[in-house]
Protein backbone atom coordinates (compact mmCIF):
# COMPACT_ATOMS: atom_id res chain seq x y z
CA UNK A 1 0.00 0.00 0.00
CA UNK A 2 2.93 2.34 0.63
CA UNK A 3 3.90 2.02 -3.04
CA UNK A 4 0.41 3.10 -4.10
CA UNK A 5 0.62 6.16 -1.82
CA UNK A 6 3.99 7.10 -3.36
CA UNK A 7 2.48 6.78 -6.86
CA UNK A 8 -0.47 8.94 -5.84
CA UNK A 9 1.81 11.63 -4.41
CA UNK A 10 3.93 11.59 -7.59
CA UNK A 11 0.87 12.06 -9.80
CA UNK A 12 -0.31 14.98 -7.67
CA UNK A 13 3.23 16.36 -7.92
CA UNK A 14 3.08 16.08 -11.72
CA UNK A 15 -0.04 18.24 -11.79
CA UNK A 16 1.59 20.85 -9.55
CA UNK A 17 4.80 20.80 -11.61
CA UNK A 18 2.88 21.22 -14.87
CA UNK A 19 1.24 24.31 -13.41
CA UNK A 20 4.55 25.78 -12.27
CA UNK A 21 6.09 25.15 -15.71
CA UNK A 22 3.04 26.72 -17.41
CA UNK A 23 2.35 23.51 -19.28
CA UNK A 24 -1.10 23.61 -17.74
CA UNK A 25 -2.94 26.48 -16.07
CA UNK A 26 -5.21 26.30 -13.06
CA UNK A 27 -8.02 27.44 -15.34
CA UNK A 28 -7.50 24.24 -17.37
CA UNK A 29 -8.69 22.37 -14.31
CA UNK A 30 -12.30 23.22 -15.14
CA UNK A 31 -12.06 21.30 -18.43
CA UNK A 32 -10.29 18.36 -16.80
CA UNK A 33 -12.83 18.23 -13.97
CA UNK A 34 -15.68 18.19 -16.49
CA UNK A 35 -14.08 15.24 -18.25
CA UNK A 36 -13.69 13.41 -14.93
CA UNK A 37 -17.17 14.06 -13.54
CA UNK A 38 -19.03 13.55 -16.81
CA UNK A 39 -17.00 10.82 -18.53
CA UNK A 40 -14.30 8.90 -16.65
CA UNK A 41 -15.97 8.77 -13.21
CA UNK A 42 -19.37 7.60 -14.52
CA UNK A 43 -17.51 4.95 -16.58
CA UNK A 44 -15.78 3.78 -13.40
CA UNK A 45 -19.13 3.62 -11.58
CA UNK A 46 -20.64 1.60 -14.42
CA UNK A 47 -17.96 -1.10 -14.49
CA UNK A 48 -17.86 -1.24 -10.68
CA UNK A 49 -21.59 -1.82 -10.24
CA UNK A 50 -22.22 -3.93 -13.33
CA UNK A 51 -20.72 -7.20 -12.13
CA UNK A 52 -20.53 -7.06 -8.32
CA UNK A 53 -23.25 -8.24 -5.96
CA UNK A 54 -24.73 -5.52 -3.75
CA UNK A 55 -25.29 -6.85 -0.24
CA UNK A 56 -28.37 -5.59 1.67
CA UNK A 57 -26.07 -4.22 4.40
CA UNK A 58 -24.59 -1.77 1.90
CA UNK A 59 -27.89 0.11 1.87
CA UNK A 60 -27.02 1.17 5.42
CA UNK A 61 -23.98 3.14 4.22
CA UNK A 62 -25.82 6.16 2.71
CA UNK A 63 -28.00 6.35 5.83
CA UNK A 64 -24.92 6.45 8.11
CA UNK A 65 -23.23 9.07 5.91
CA UNK A 66 -26.25 11.39 5.89
CA UNK A 67 -26.83 10.93 9.63
CA UNK A 68 -23.21 11.74 10.45
CA UNK A 69 -23.34 14.71 8.07
CA UNK A 70 -26.27 16.17 9.99
CA UNK A 71 -24.48 15.54 13.29
CA UNK A 72 -21.39 17.34 11.98
CA UNK A 73 -23.54 20.31 10.97
CA UNK A 74 -24.95 20.48 14.50
CA UNK A 75 -21.44 20.46 15.98
CA UNK A 76 -20.31 23.07 13.45
CA UNK A 77 -23.11 25.40 14.51
CA UNK A 78 -21.74 25.56 18.05
CA UNK A 79 -18.06 25.53 17.06
CA UNK A 80 -18.40 28.49 14.66
CA UNK A 81 -21.29 30.37 16.29
CA UNK A 82 -19.12 33.40 17.17
CA UNK A 83 -17.72 33.92 13.65
CA UNK A 84 -19.14 36.64 11.41
CA UNK A 85 -22.04 35.60 9.20
CA UNK A 86 -20.16 35.08 5.93
CA UNK A 87 -17.28 33.15 7.51
CA UNK A 88 -19.71 31.10 9.57
CA UNK A 89 -21.72 30.33 6.43
CA UNK A 90 -18.56 29.29 4.60
CA UNK A 91 -17.42 26.91 7.35
CA UNK A 92 -20.95 25.56 7.78
CA UNK A 93 -21.09 24.81 4.05
CA UNK A 94 -17.84 22.89 4.42
CA UNK A 95 -18.99 20.89 7.46
CA UNK A 96 -20.85 18.08 5.63
CA UNK A 97 -19.70 16.47 2.43
CA UNK A 98 -16.48 14.90 1.14
CA UNK A 99 -14.30 14.80 -1.95
CA UNK A 100 -15.07 11.24 -3.00
CA UNK A 101 -14.95 11.43 -6.79
CA UNK A 102 -11.61 13.19 -7.23
CA UNK A 103 -9.75 12.14 -4.08
CA UNK A 104 -11.15 8.88 -2.70
CA UNK A 105 -11.90 6.95 -5.89
CA UNK A 106 -8.32 6.97 -7.25
CA UNK A 107 -6.97 5.77 -3.89
CA UNK A 108 -9.70 3.19 -3.39
CA UNK A 109 -9.23 1.88 -6.93
CA UNK A 110 -5.50 1.43 -6.27
CA UNK A 111 -5.91 -0.18 -2.83
CA UNK A 112 -9.10 -2.29 -2.97
CA UNK A 113 -10.20 -2.49 -6.61
CA UNK A 114 -13.81 -3.13 -7.60
CA UNK A 115 -14.93 -4.12 -4.09
CA UNK A 116 -13.70 -0.85 -2.61
CA UNK A 117 -15.30 1.17 -5.42
CA UNK A 118 -18.64 -0.50 -4.68
CA UNK A 119 -18.53 0.47 -1.00
CA UNK A 120 -17.32 4.00 -1.64
CA UNK A 121 -19.90 4.34 -4.39
CA UNK A 122 -22.62 3.74 -1.81
CA UNK A 123 -20.83 6.14 0.54
CA UNK A 124 -20.88 8.76 -2.20
CA UNK A 125 -24.62 8.26 -2.73
CA UNK A 126 -25.18 9.57 0.81
CA UNK A 127 -22.46 12.17 0.30
CA UNK A 128 -24.32 13.54 -2.74
CA UNK A 129 -27.32 14.29 -0.55
CA UNK A 130 -25.07 16.23 1.81
CA UNK A 131 -23.27 18.14 -0.96
CA UNK A 132 -26.20 18.96 -3.22
CA UNK A 133 -28.77 19.30 -0.46
CA UNK A 134 -27.46 20.19 3.00
CA UNK A 135 -24.43 22.27 1.93
CA UNK A 136 -26.53 24.14 -0.61
CA UNK A 137 -29.20 24.98 1.96
CA UNK A 138 -26.59 26.14 4.50
CA UNK A 139 -24.85 28.33 1.92
CA UNK A 140 -28.14 29.92 0.94
CA UNK A 141 -29.20 30.47 4.56
CA UNK A 142 -26.03 32.34 5.56
CA UNK A 143 -25.72 34.35 2.33
CA UNK A 144 -26.35 38.11 2.22
CA UNK A 145 -29.76 37.59 0.63
CA UNK A 146 -30.77 34.98 3.17
CA UNK A 147 -32.46 31.66 2.47
CA UNK A 148 -33.61 31.33 -1.12
CA UNK A 149 -34.31 27.62 -1.00
CA UNK A 150 -35.78 26.19 -4.19
CA UNK A 151 -36.66 22.49 -3.76
CA UNK A 152 -37.17 22.07 -7.50
CA UNK A 153 -33.75 23.60 -8.11
CA UNK A 154 -32.12 21.15 -5.69
CA UNK A 155 -33.85 18.20 -7.38
CA UNK A 156 -32.58 19.47 -10.73
CA UNK A 157 -29.04 19.58 -9.33
CA UNK A 158 -29.34 15.91 -8.36
CA UNK A 159 -30.73 14.94 -11.77
CA UNK A 160 -27.98 16.83 -13.62
CA UNK A 161 -25.20 15.11 -11.67
CA UNK A 162 -24.05 12.37 -14.05
CA UNK A 163 -22.02 10.49 -11.39
CA UNK A 164 -24.96 10.52 -8.95
CA UNK A 165 -27.44 9.37 -11.59
CA UNK A 166 -24.94 6.69 -12.63
CA UNK A 167 -24.99 5.35 -9.04
CA UNK A 168 -28.79 5.32 -8.99
CA UNK A 169 -29.27 3.71 -12.41
CA UNK A 170 -26.53 1.11 -11.99
CA UNK A 171 -27.71 0.22 -8.48
CA UNK A 172 -31.24 -0.39 -9.80
CA UNK A 173 -29.93 -2.46 -12.71
CA UNK A 174 -27.74 -4.44 -10.32
CA UNK A 175 -30.60 -5.16 -7.91
CA UNK A 176 -32.88 -6.41 -10.73
CA UNK A 177 -29.93 -8.41 -12.16
CA UNK A 178 -29.76 -6.64 -15.53
CA UNK A 179 -26.30 -6.67 -17.12
CA UNK A 180 -25.14 -4.17 -19.71
CA UNK A 181 -23.82 -5.38 -23.10
CA UNK A 182 -20.23 -6.61 -23.11
CA UNK A 183 -19.22 -4.13 -25.82
CA UNK A 184 -20.46 -1.22 -23.69
CA UNK A 185 -18.64 -2.50 -20.60
CA UNK A 186 -15.42 -2.95 -22.59
CA UNK A 187 -15.61 0.67 -23.75
CA UNK A 188 -16.40 1.92 -20.23
CA UNK A 189 -13.43 -0.07 -18.91
CA UNK A 190 -11.04 1.66 -21.31
CA UNK A 191 -12.41 5.10 -20.42
CA UNK A 192 -12.38 4.42 -16.67
CA UNK A 193 -8.62 3.78 -16.68
CA UNK A 194 -8.07 7.51 -17.23
CA UNK A 195 -9.96 8.44 -14.04
CA UNK A 196 -7.16 7.89 -11.52
CA UNK A 197 -4.32 9.78 -13.28
CA UNK A 198 -6.59 12.64 -14.39
CA UNK A 199 -8.07 13.04 -10.90
CA UNK A 200 -4.69 13.13 -9.17
CA UNK A 201 -3.12 15.47 -11.73
CA UNK A 202 -6.12 17.76 -11.27
CA UNK A 203 -5.56 17.83 -7.51
CA UNK A 204 -1.97 18.87 -8.13
CA UNK A 205 -3.12 21.53 -10.55
CA UNK A 206 -5.33 23.07 -7.86
CA UNK A 207 -2.58 22.89 -5.24
CA UNK A 208 -1.90 26.31 -3.72
CA UNK A 209 0.27 27.12 -0.71
CA UNK A 210 -0.64 30.78 -0.21
CA UNK A 211 -3.39 32.10 2.06
CA UNK A 212 -4.41 35.31 3.79
CA UNK A 213 -3.17 35.76 7.36
CA UNK A 214 -6.55 36.70 8.82
CA UNK A 215 -7.78 33.21 8.00
CA UNK A 216 -5.07 31.35 9.96
CA UNK A 217 -7.17 31.04 13.13
CA UNK A 218 -10.45 29.95 11.46
CA UNK A 219 -8.57 27.49 9.23
CA UNK A 220 -6.86 25.91 12.24
CA UNK A 221 -10.16 25.84 14.11
CA UNK A 222 -11.95 24.22 11.20
CA UNK A 223 -9.28 21.54 10.72
CA UNK A 224 -9.39 20.61 14.41
CA UNK A 225 -13.18 20.36 14.24
CA UNK A 226 -13.34 18.36 10.99
CA UNK A 227 -10.60 15.82 11.64
CA UNK A 228 -11.19 15.57 15.39
CA UNK A 229 -14.86 14.76 14.91
CA UNK A 230 -14.21 12.54 11.89
CA UNK A 231 -11.53 10.56 13.71
CA UNK A 232 -13.70 10.16 16.81
CA UNK A 233 -16.77 8.86 14.96
CA UNK A 234 -14.73 6.98 12.34
CA UNK A 235 -12.75 4.96 14.88
CA UNK A 236 -15.90 4.33 16.94
CA UNK A 237 -17.68 2.88 13.91
CA UNK A 238 -14.59 0.95 12.84
CA UNK A 239 -14.15 -0.86 16.15
CA UNK A 240 -17.79 -1.16 17.24
CA UNK A 241 -19.91 -1.62 14.10
CA UNK A 242 -20.82 -5.33 13.56
CA UNK A 243 -20.39 -5.31 9.78
CA UNK A 244 -17.78 -6.40 7.22
CA UNK A 245 -14.20 -5.13 7.35
CA UNK A 246 -14.56 -3.23 4.06
CA UNK A 247 -17.71 -1.54 5.36
CA UNK A 248 -15.84 -0.31 8.45
CA UNK A 249 -12.84 0.80 6.37
CA UNK A 250 -15.18 2.83 4.17
CA UNK A 251 -16.70 4.63 7.15
CA UNK A 252 -13.35 5.33 8.80
CA UNK A 253 -11.63 6.65 5.68
CA UNK A 254 -14.77 8.37 4.40
CA UNK A 255 -15.16 10.54 7.50
CA UNK A 256 -11.54 11.71 7.07
CA UNK A 257 -11.70 12.70 3.39
CA UNK A 258 -11.05 16.29 2.21
CA UNK A 259 -13.89 18.73 1.68
CA UNK A 260 -16.16 18.44 -1.35
CA UNK A 261 -15.22 20.93 -4.06
CA UNK A 262 -18.85 21.45 -5.12
CA UNK A 263 -19.07 24.21 -2.49
CA UNK A 264 -16.86 26.46 -4.64
CA UNK A 265 -19.64 27.05 -7.20
CA UNK A 266 -22.00 27.66 -4.28
CA UNK A 267 -19.73 30.42 -2.96
CA UNK A 268 -20.00 32.14 -6.35
CA UNK A 269 -23.75 31.64 -6.57
CA UNK A 270 -24.37 33.15 -3.13
CA UNK A 271 -21.82 35.96 -3.58
CA UNK A 272 -19.42 34.87 -0.83
CA UNK A 273 -15.99 36.52 -0.82
CA UNK A 274 -14.34 33.43 0.69
CA UNK A 275 -13.75 31.32 -2.43
CA UNK A 276 -9.97 31.51 -2.01
CA UNK A 277 -10.35 30.44 1.63
CA UNK A 278 -12.31 27.38 0.49
CA UNK A 279 -9.55 26.51 -1.97
CA UNK A 280 -6.90 26.89 0.74
CA UNK A 281 -8.78 24.62 3.15
CA UNK A 282 -9.27 22.08 0.37
CA UNK A 283 -5.53 21.99 -0.35
CA UNK A 284 -4.61 21.58 3.32
CA UNK A 285 -7.24 18.86 3.76
CA UNK A 286 -5.75 16.89 0.86
CA UNK A 287 -2.35 16.76 2.56
CA UNK A 288 -3.80 15.93 5.97
CA UNK A 289 -6.02 13.17 4.53
CA UNK A 290 -3.08 11.59 2.69
CA UNK A 291 -1.00 11.60 5.88
CA UNK A 292 -3.86 10.10 7.90
CA UNK A 293 -4.45 7.47 5.24
CA UNK A 294 -0.75 6.53 5.33
CA UNK A 295 -0.88 6.15 9.13
CA UNK A 296 -4.09 4.13 9.06
CA UNK A 297 -2.79 1.89 6.27
CA UNK A 298 0.31 1.02 8.26
CA UNK A 299 -0.95 0.86 11.85
CA UNK A 300 -4.76 0.35 11.89
CA UNK A 301 -6.20 -1.18 8.70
Amino acid sequence: MNQEIVTIMLLIGVGYLFKKLNILKESDGEVISRIIFNITLPALVIISLNSVQIEPSLMLLPFIVVSYGLISVLFAYFVFKNEDKELKGTLMMLSPGYNVGLFAFPLVEAFWGAEGLLYFGMFDAGNSILIFGVSYILGSYYSKDGLSLNPIGIVKKFSKSIPFMSYIIMTILNLVNIKLPTEFIDLATIISKANMPLSLILLGLYMNFTFEKQYVRPIFKYLLYRYGLGLLFGLAFYFLLPVSHMFRITILIGFLLPIGLAVIPYSHEFNYSTTRLIGTIANICIFISIIILFILANFVL
